[in-house]
């Protein structure tokens, strides 16, 4: 692997925001990552928060290769055509072009996805200041609220205790070298960083995000998100 930076130099934070998603289960006609929400697409929101963390040293953007989004819109961020066909391949892909870029193996990602438009440079910081001296890594996550029930063909078998449950979020943030050899390990099919981190034995400190720091996923999602961006405007 490609190392440019000295043994002893204190680890940089790069950001990785995959956005080669089609977003079919958000009922838009494209990507859901440019849709517009509170006047802008919903991926300049993100991209706007990791922009105000001064800390991250460059924001790579990781899309299908035939998005041409960024090609009419122009960013400042680093925008590359290496999307896979899962999100896991996606973030492996990218973590590639950082590494070509300059990035060391000890240096630190932190994967984020478009579609948390409503993540701000405080939660950033936050996790970044949490795992900074951590030797894994962690995610932030938010302490699930509601009861938990398990089904089958439509009705309850179970209710679960949700005492040690969390809702994993983005951004996920670990050393570029552990996380290339985690999503190695792991395979194309894991969901999220932190899964593929703990196929290796390791546990990833969890550090408390907010329930304001949903994934736009569905329909009414876009509602809601712009709902909380307008109301941060006002």
């Amino acid at each position: 692997m490609r190392t440019d930076t000295p043994a002893s130099a204190p680890p940089r934070f790069f950001a990785l925001v995959p956005c080669a998603g089609t977003g079919s289960r958000a009922g838009t006609d494209g990507p859901k990552q440019y849709e517009r929400i509170a006047g802008q697409p919903m991926v300049w929101h993100t991209l706007a928060a990791f922009g105000a963390v001064r800390r991250i040293a460059r924001t790579l953007v990781v899309v299908a290769p035939a998005d041409g989004f960024f090609e009419r819109n122009h960013t400042s961020a680093l925008v590359v055509a290496c999307g896979g066909a899962t999100r896991a391949a996606s973030v492996r892909n990218g973590l590639y072009e950082l590494v070509r870029v300059g990035a060391s193996e000890q240096d630190w990602v932190l994967v984020h996805d478009a579609a948390r438009c409503l993540i701000t440079p405080a939660l950033i910081d936050s996790l970044i200041d949490a795992c900074l001296g951590d030797a894994v890594g962690g995610l932030l996550a938010h302490r699930l609220p509601d009861t938990l029930k398990r089904e089958a063909q439509g009705r309850v078998v179970e209710t679960i205790a949700r005492d040690d449950k969390w809702l994993a979020q983005t951004p996920q943030m670990f050393r570029i070298g552990m996380l290339m050899q985690g999503l190695e390990h792991a395979g194309a099919n894991v969901t999220d960083e932190a899964s593929a981190i703990e196929s290796l034995g390791h546990q990833p400190l969890l550090v408390p995000g907010g329930a304001q720091n949903f994934k736009v996923t569905y329909p009414d999602d876009f509602a809601l998100a712009e709902a909380v961006l307008k109301g941060r405007q006002r």
